[in-house]
């Protein structure tokens, strides 16, 4: 690990600090050039804007601009450790917005005391972007966070911890369903945390069929059940009319383990306890929830995925978000709404049971990958990923009457 630390410290730090950079995207050669560019060109666009804000889109570079914004108050699984701290992250998802979906992205951490302070800073920010990408903030203010951004901007607000891990989570859930022949209507749940990621993963496997009584989730107090009287507003949607109040309790005839806590909580004896071709997602990074090592070991009929990219079936939220925007910014939408999230993870599975390009394979260190126990969600670098996604996500912003514009860009052909 030592190794792996001052790699990532070079990498951070040289040739130059950081993993962004602003470049231009129009000449500036010569005198003529600083005109148009500057005064006394730029009053141009100025007064076309100014008479109909939507020429913003055709005159800057609003329509391919995501702000990536944090407070720095649940930072990977490090925890609150502030806004600057936040800034390599933030700095690393505008690279992945960049390298996969050709977005610009700028981080922005904010200083607040106050979450009505966070979120009007972001209110009053927000015109200059496309979308706003909300980040590693920690949970229960985040959902209020979200929710009253998404009421008061009118571009897209997305808090990714929640929702991109979500709509991963749902389609290799589908998909792994399928594959050990069951239905999400008649499955039996059981999530272990109580988080944003917890909270939106459940919802978004709701609205793809699962049935809400059906959910078992646990806390760091065990099942939330009905009789509790400390849950917040979050937690009460999920709070089971059950007498069952451990772990073992609600794992007996399982069928699915979600976990979205911390590592080594899920003992081997309790997963011998799930009903038959279970299925475990043990998101917790860097160490899941139980090793998948041991995990086989003890049930040979599982579909297992993590959130490491050194095991089969990586619950990775690069897989969605660049694509959502990327649709989303295409068609001017403005929100990211159900519709959109169901899009992408019928869009997500369906890539997953095509033939997997040869440059993936080899990307990916594969000699093959086929739609099967070790393969129910696609690699990161799958080129098919943009383009697909995009447009399941675009055509369902205009289906769903958010998007500014009534057909598909030529760019989707």
């Amino acid at each position: 690990m030592s190794d792996l630390r001052q790699r990532a410290l070079d990498y951070h730090a040289h040739p130059t600090p950081g993993k962004i950079r602003v470049e231009l995207s129009k000449p500036a050669d010569s005198v003529d050039d600083l005109a148009l560019a500057y005064s006394p060109g730029v009053a141009e666009p100025v007064r076309e804007i100014a008479e109909d804000p939507d020429a913003a889109y055709r005159y800057t570079a609003k329509g391919n601009m995501v702000a990536v914004i944090s407070n720095g108050t649940a930072i990977l699984g490090l925890g609150n450790l502030g806004p600057l701290a936040s800034k390599p992250v933030m700095e690393g998802k505008a690279l992945l917005f960049k390298r996969f979906a050709g977005l610009d992205a700028i981080d922005i951490e904010v200083k607040h005391r106050t979450t009505e302070e966070f979120i009007n800073t972001v209110a009053n920010i927000a015109d200059t972007f496309g979308g706003i990408n909300l980040e590693d903030i920690k949970a229960p203010e985040c959902f209020e966070i979200e929710q009253e951004l998404i009421k008061r901007c009118k571009i897209p607000v997305f808090h990714d911890d929640q929702h991109g891990t979500a709509i991963v989570t749902a389609a290799g859930m589908l998909n792994a369903l399928e594959i050990q022949g069951k239905q999400v209507e008649k499955a039996k749940i059981v999530c272990m945390g109580a988080g944003a990621a917890a909270v939106a993963c459940m919802e978004l496997l709701i609205k793809c069929g699962a049935q809400r009584e059906r959910i078992y989730m646990l806390d760091r107090k065990g099942v939330i059940h009905t009789r509790r009287d400390d849950l917040t507003e979050h937690k009460k949607l999920f709070a089971n009319n059950t007498d069952k109040r451990t772990l073992e309790d609600v794992m007996d005839g399982a069928d699915i383990f979600v976990g979205v806590s911390g590592p080594d909580v899920l003992p081997p004896e309790t997963l011998k306890l799930m009903a038959d071709n279970p299925i475990v997602f043990a998101c917790s990074n860097p160490d899941p929830e139980i090793k998948p090592e041991l995990a086989h070991e003890v049930r040979s009929d599982l579909i297992m995925a993590t959130g490491r990219s050194d095991y089969p079936n990586q619950v990775n939220n690069v897989l969605c978000f660049p694509f959502i925007f990327r649709g989303a910014l295409d068609v001017r939408a403005t929100a990211i709404n159900d519709e959109m999230k169901v899009a992408a993870v019928e869009a997500l599975r369906a890539i997953s049971k095509e033939p997997v390009p040869e440059q993936v394979l080899k990307a990916s260190n594969c000699t093959s990958l086929e739609f099967g126990k070790h393969y129910i969600i696609p690699k990161p670098m799958d080129p098919r990923l943009c383009e697909r996604i995009a447009r399941a996500v675009a055509q369902a912003a205009i289906d769903s009457g958010v998007a500014r514009l009534e057909s598909l860009p030529p760019q989707y052909g």
